[in-house]
């Protein structure tokens, strides 16, 4: 995986720029830095969320790890083969993905969790480069339509011809496939706009397409 999908030092966004240097004087032991992605360098399935949580993935340093969303996420991907354990407990703990890499649209934590449009434009850059390094044939899952918009942004094609819909099935270049989901929040789980056996079936089909080949 190529060192431009990420930089650590990354200050192009004032906003969340300053935002995180506040943050690391409340909280001295977060990671509280640009989050990098996560996974196999050489995976077929590639899984873009929204960007950092707070107590989540701004304080382990690790995608969905540490906050309620990675719950179900770990538990998904384990049980379709994609991790070696079902549960993201912290950077260091052991946890390996097979075949997938995780990342977010924005790699910065964002105040209330919400990027401004141009911020997830800035970012964009480096989803455009994790994406042109997968492989033929891969596969994109995107939580949430902020990351499926951003998905499209970055290999250049025509929003209106790709809507956001949970469970959509879309064509992209190079035989790849994104497929949509509603994001594993807790706002969305706890008021079942999106259920286990939702979330299950999107991953089922992303294993299913990869063994197809």
């Amino acid at each position: 995986m190529s060192e431009l999908v990420f930089d650590i030092d990354c200050r192009r966004c004032p906003r969340l720029a300053g935002f995180l240097d506040d943050v690391r004087i409340q909280y001295p032991h977060y990671h509280a830095r640009p989050v990098p992605p996560f996974g196999d360098p050489l995976a077929r399935l590639l899984v873009v969320g929204l960007a950092p949580g707070m107590h989540g993935a701004n304080a382990t340093g690790r995608p969905f790890t540490g906050d309620h969303a990675g719950i179900l996420l770990y538990q998904t991907l384990h049980r379709h083969g994609f991790a070696n354990r079902p549960e993201s407990l912290s950077a260091d703990d052991g946890l390996e993905l097979r075949d997938c890499r995780i990342t977010n649209a924005v790699k910065c934590l964002p105040p209330q969790n919400k990027p401004v449009g141009a911020e997830v434009s800035a970012c964009r850059d480096f989803l455009t480069v994790e994406l042109s390094e997968l492989p033929r044939g891969a596969v994109v899952i995107a939580l949430g339509s902020i990351a499926h918009k951003s998905v499209v942004a970055a290999l250049r094609l025509r929003q209106k011809d790709f809507g956001f819909a949970h469970a959509a099935e879309h064509a992209l270049p190079r035989e790849m496939i994104l497929l949509d989901s509603y994001h594993c929040s807790r706002y969305n789980t706890q008021t079942r706009r999106l259920t286990e056996p939702m979330f299950d079936a999107v991953f089922s089909r992303a294993r299913r397409l990869l063994d197809e080949g």
